[in-house]
């Protein structure tokens, strides 16, 4: 399969807006609280309508994807997002920014479902999980650079002849990310809508359609059921650790949430960056289920020394977590989409769907804080889905195996002989 470059590009930049995106609810969350005039409670429901939007619309996206195309889907999605971008800038009430967030997660939701078959057909299916890594590597730059492009961004719009400063109220200063959201996905829309992308109808992936009945009925099969449980227990991890690291550090080891908790979280995604750099060269030396077993039990011995070790200790071991988790999505998805011949829109729909359990998983902590009392018990919950990826690298049995250099599959070979 010849690889499209330029399609490759596309979609790799795709990846990093979906992060530099979905991850600037975490800094602006106080401010939501404090435009709002509402409570931690309300609050709440702004990253619900955000992820809510993945349970809902990924599977009429995998429809979608593969009957009018991903490139349809993707240019669509950015479109949406704007719509979304916009109205939350030129209306920002509590209600319309409900409305504004679904549409905007909506979109995020398009975009995963449509990307994810895109790269692997651009790509080649086996050079796809390291592209998934490349693609994580992206996602992780992307929420890095998300907080300090709106720091520096409120400051800019806050001077006199900025151009935002007109646009944007002085009590609501975070809105001017909206605007450059509306902005960047125009220039996504463009530059997506002039980029050739190689036909939904290749030989080797989608040669039948799936009716939303058909696509429902998938749930009844084994291994798609067995990898959307895989991806919503990745998500469920991630969003997990990262929402808890700021108010475990507070309450558990006494320091400041705002300075000690948001530096360990940034910390934490920066790691999550370095580890797709790692874990790229080692998807080129090494089958990817050994990859993604080793990463599985390196993420529970920190987070377990997060948890009970010292304040030092975690300081050091949450990002070090992060680290854990950097190839757990990219190998999940490929190990997937590789064990089936056909239907990957619409199997990559319902994994996308998975991606609900970041919704899930932080209400699920904070009642188990309230029923036992302690958040260190509650946070080993945490080692469920943890376990249960784990299950997943030791029992998958993908029809395509990833692709590795070749003297280390010689030597493999020449040592099991």
């Amino acid at each position: 399969m010849n690889k499209n470059l330029p399609a490759v590009f596309v979609i790799l930049a795709t990846f990093f807006m979906i992060s530099f995106i979905t991850n600037i609810l975490g800094p602006i969350f106080p401010e939501l609280i404090n435009s709002f005039a509402i409570g931690m409670t309300l609050a709440g429901f702004f990253p619900f309508a955000f992820f809510a939007a993945y349970g809902v619309m990924s599977i009429p996206a995998g429809l979608l994807a593969q009957r009018m195309g991903e490139k349809f889907v993707m240019l669509l999605a950015f479109c949406i997002a704007m719509v979304g971008a916009l109205l939350f800038a030129f209306w920002p009430t509590f209600e319309l920014a409900m409305i504004a967030l679904f549409l905007v997660g909506s979109a995020m939701a398009f975009l995963q479902v449509a990307i994810n078959p895109m790269l692997r057909r651009a790509g080649g299916s086996e050079h796809f999980a390291v592209l998934s890594v490349v693609a994580q590597l992206l996602f992780g730059a992307g929420a890095t650079l998300s907080p300090i492009v709106y720091v520096n961004l409120v400051e800019w719009s806050q001077q006199p002849s900025s151009i935002l400063n007109s646009l944007v109220p002085q009590h609501m200063s975070w809105l001017s990310m909206y605007w450059l959201f509306a902005a960047l996905c125009l220039v996504m829309f463009i530059w997506g809508g002039m980029t050739r992308f190689e036909s939904r109808r290749h030989p080797e992936d989608d040669a039948k359609t799936y009716s939303l009945a058909e696509s429902i009925a998938l749930f009844k099969n084994n291994v798609v059921i067995k990898y959307f449980f895989a991806i919503a227990a990745y998500v469920a991890l991630e969003q997990g650790i990262a929402n808890s690291i700021s108010i475990f550090m507070l309450q558990v080891h006494g320091m400041d949430a705002q300075q000690v908790g948001a530096s360990v979280v940034s910390k934490f995604w920066l790691m999550l960056t370095v580890g797709c750099a790692v874990g790229l060269v080692m998807m080129k030396l090494f089958d990817v289920r050994k990859v993604l077993a080793w990463f599985c039990i390196g993420a529970g011995v920190s987070l377990g020394g997060a948890i009970f070790g010292s304040s030092t200790m975690a300081l050091w071991a949450f990002p070090v977590a992060g680290f854990f988790l950097s190839i757990m999505w990219s190998a999940l998805f490929s190990l997937a989409l590789n064990s089936f011949s056909n239907g990957h829109s619409a199997i990559a729909g319902i994994l996308c769907t998975g991606i609900v359990g970041g919704a899930i998983i932080s209400p699920l902590i904070g009642l188990l804080v309230q029923v036992s009392g302690s958040l260190q018990l509650a946070l080993l919950v945490l080692f469920l889905p943890l376990g249960y990826m784990l299950h997943v690298a030791y029992s998958s049995n993908p029809i395509v195996n990833n692709h590795t250099i070749r003297f280390f599959e010689k030597k493999s070979a020449e040592q099991e002989a």
